[in-house]
């Protein structure tokens, strides 16, 4: 069971540290409820598992495809992140007290499609994952049930994390005053607005 082991470790590697995708999580959840933030959540820890399994797969070969795209990739990934953000925020601060029942339910797949896309064009999980493999001990025996175990392992660990997330978004929501959980998630989203606009300098400049 090593390579679960290792899959579990590597996919809290790549959750767990504080980001874009984090932030939208919660704010999502504290927005329209846990069921809707964990089809967010489930949506990033889908494109983590499928990273996963490129990375144990296609190794180096995966990372030299996407080279010639990295820079592309970046600028796409800080655009849809601006865009993102200041629909939120716009959205945030017009929104009536009108129910959120129709987000909570129509939208939810739509969250999950949203939330899979926006994990996807980050190029860096596949090379964190990618270097994760090839760091291992190459007297390792890596067949394709060890390879199929990592990537389980790794899609665990991001889904529970990314659930926690969610988790923590909806109980903010049930107790929080409506108008605290609106400027935090207008806060949450420049936060997420900032990051988008570093990822587009650095991709430019």
């Amino acid at each position: 069971m090593f390579p679960f082991i290792d899959g579990l470790i590597a996919g809290y590697g790549i959750a767990i540290p504080v980001g874009a995708v984090a932030i939208l999580i919660v704010s999502v959840s504290m927005q329209a409820g846990f069921r809707t933030g964990l089809m967010a959540g489930a949506g990033a820890a889908t494109a983590d598992f499928l990273y996963a399994v490129l990375a144990s797969v296609a190794g180096t070969a995966v990372i030299a495809l996407l080279e010639p795209i990295a820079q592309a990739l970046r600028i796409i990934s800080g655009l849809v992140l601006i865009a993102i953000a200041a629909y939120a925020i716009w959205r945030g601060l017009r929104r009536e007290t009108s129910p959120q029942k129709s987000m909570q339910t129509a939208g939810a797949f739509r969250t999950y499609a949203q939330f899979l896309g926006i994990t996807l064009i980050n190029p860096l999980t596949v090379v964190y994952f990618t270097a994760l493999i090839l760091g291992r001990d190459p007297g390792l025996k890596l067949d394709i049930a060890g390879l199929a175990l990592f990537a389980l392992g790794a899609g665990i660990a991001s889904l529970s994390w990314q659930t926690m997330l969610a988790g923590l978004g909806g109980i903010a929501r049930d107790r929080l005053p409506r108008r605290f959980r609106m400027w935090a998630t207008v806060l949450g989203n420049l936060i997420v607005l900032g990051l988008g606009v570093r990822i587009l300098v650095l991709a430019v400049g």
